[in-house]
């Protein structure tokens, strides 16, 4: 069989070794290059798509696997069922797009622009890599790599507190990655050993004993809460997401943040269904204090790169709080809205990037009456905020609701305080178009540009795709199903027995 998982982690991999040993001549075509890679990257995901045997979801399909380090149990060893598969295609659909939508800056200096570039497309191969793993050692070092091209992207490319945003970014990670670290190397000497000690499949189901498992589920998740954000261990983002690029910002968020909830299903519930089970009431506390709190902090910003950063906090405490009912709704509408969430995060980030880009302000305060001036960026706006506050018709509104009904029954107050978030969203969201568009138009926004082709382009597909979802979630839903079924089943059996 073809190995499109491989492919899709070294294509991009080469592509900015390219961009990167281009002649001075040809710097100039910097972003086509790139351009191109990340469109034979997502032609691939396409071909997969179709290739891909929904009969049979639940089980790692497009297998590779190949001894890599057999001296400590490692393997290189790639697949995915349908939760990584609809994760590396929200990855191959947004980097493109990010491309595009900062296919202006850095136009006259090409060494900058290759190497933004070439950072992207490193993260592109590490973001397939880490949805891709099957083995807990490559997962772990595709997981800690990738703190490398974000930590430049970060800290080169920004505002004027990029670099502390940049270590601050790096601090919150590493602690994560240590702890994480440690369960790693636990899992070898309690787990079964030998030349795959660290594949997944060998791992679900093996009893740990309860004290070595609950130690090393605590190791996994706090770098999975790290990088989720939940609250306390949430500050960082809204610190890099007021100083990065909005591309930037909008891959972390969008994609590389839901490598936390992703690795709390495929790796904490598969791999430690007792102490996943165990720790679920507190971590429902903490998922719900998330859903208030970031709506409420929200609302209070007035900067629009903080506000919808505190926007993501407050919706991976539903995703959060889906995942930890353990229930086969629940999970499932958690799962689709880690996909619905990248499609909508993704796109407000780059709408007010390119609202800052025309203006150079990020704050609510310097804008005013625009609806009148750009009647499309302000209706593209529009459509977008109401997919974060999950407006029925689009795609979020689905998984919220699956979410919230798949828990009722389990945590009943919890669900019934996570619904006052989605009433909170409201006003975030609309507090802010009526700021920023409706009114009189402020002195000096009379000439703001209109939403150009390109950036048409880039917004429009995910709308697109948001009402398609929204009117036949089935889509996603198909591919999401029986994964969800067999974790569940995987925690329940587990806690029965």
């Amino acid at each position: 069989m073809f190995p499109f998982l491989t492919v899709l982690v070294l294509l991009p991999l080469a592509g900015a070794a390219l961009l990167r040993a281009l002649p001075e001549g040809a710097r100039s075509r910097v972003r086509e290059i790139a351009l191109g890679v990340t469109l034979l990257e997502l032609a691939l995901g396409i071909v997969m798509l179709t290739q891909f045997d929904l009969s049979d979801a639940a089980t790692q399909q497009f297998t590779e696997t190949y001894s890599w380090i057999p001296q400590i149990g490692a393997s290189w060893a790639l697949g995915v069922n349908g939760f990584g598969l609809s994760m590396v295609a929200l990855s191959l659909i947004l980097t493109p797009l990010v491309i595009l939508a900062e296919w202006r800056r850095d136009a006259e200096d090409h060494h900058r622009a290759a190497r933004y570039l070439a950072l992207i497309l490193v993260l592109q191969a590490f973001m397939v890599g880490i949805f891709a793993a099957r083995d807990v050692f490559l997962f772990y070092v595709m997981f800690e790599a990738m703190l490398i091209p974000l930590y430049f992207l970060i800290g080169g490319f920004g505002g004027e507190q990029r670099r502390y945003a940049a270590v601050k970014f790096l601090l919150y990670s590493l602690v994560g990655g240590l702890i994480m670290l440690v369960a790693v190397v636990a899992l070898y000497f309690v787990g079964p050993g030998g030349e795959q000690a660290y594949l997944i499949d060998n791992l679900a189901g093996y009893d740990f004993g309860t004290t070595a498992e609950r130690l090393m589920f605590l190791g996994f998740f706090l770098a999975f809460a790290i990088k989720a954000p939940m609250v306390p261990v949430h500050t960082w983002l809204p610190t890099v997401a007021e100083t990065a690029r909005p591309g930037t910002t909008a891959l972390l968020v969008a994609v590389l943040d839901k490598i936390g909830t992703f690795g709390m299903i495929t790796l904490g519930m598969v791999i430690f269904p007792q102490a996943s089970k165990w720790a679920a009431p507190v971590i429902i506390v903490f998922a719900v204090i998330s859903v208030i709190y970031g709506a409420v902090a929200a609302i209070g910003q007035t900067d629009m790169l903080r506000l919808v950063s505190f926007t993501s906090v407050s919706h991976f405490g539903i995703m959060v709080l889906g995942i930890y009912a353990f229930q086969q709704t629940s999970v499932e509408g958690a799962a689709f809205y880690m996909f619905n969430h990248g499609l909508s995060t993704g796109a407000l980030f780059l709408v007010v990037g390119f609202l800052i880009e025309r203006n150079g302000s990020p704050h609510v305060s310097a804008y005013g009456g625009l609806q009148k001036v750009v009647p499309v960026m302000a209706g593209t706006f529009l459509v977008i905020g109401l997919s974060a506050l999950a407006l029925p018709g689009l795609s979020p509104f689905v998984s919220e609701i699956m979410v919230l009904v798949g828990s009722f029954g389990v945590a009943n107050a919890a669900v019934v305080v996570a619904a006052l978030g989605v009433i909170l969203a409201a006003l975030y969201v609309l507090l802010t178009y009526q700021k920023v568009f409706t009114g009189p138009t402020k002195e000096g926004l009379e000439k703001t540009r209109e939403l150009g082709i390109r950036e048409r382009f880039v917004l429009w597909p995910l709308i697109g795709l948001m009402l398609l979802l929204g009117f036949l979630p089935s889509l996603a839903i198909d591919y999401l199903r029986d994964p969800a079924a067999a974790v569940v089943t995987t925690v329940n059996a587990e806690v029965s027995e």
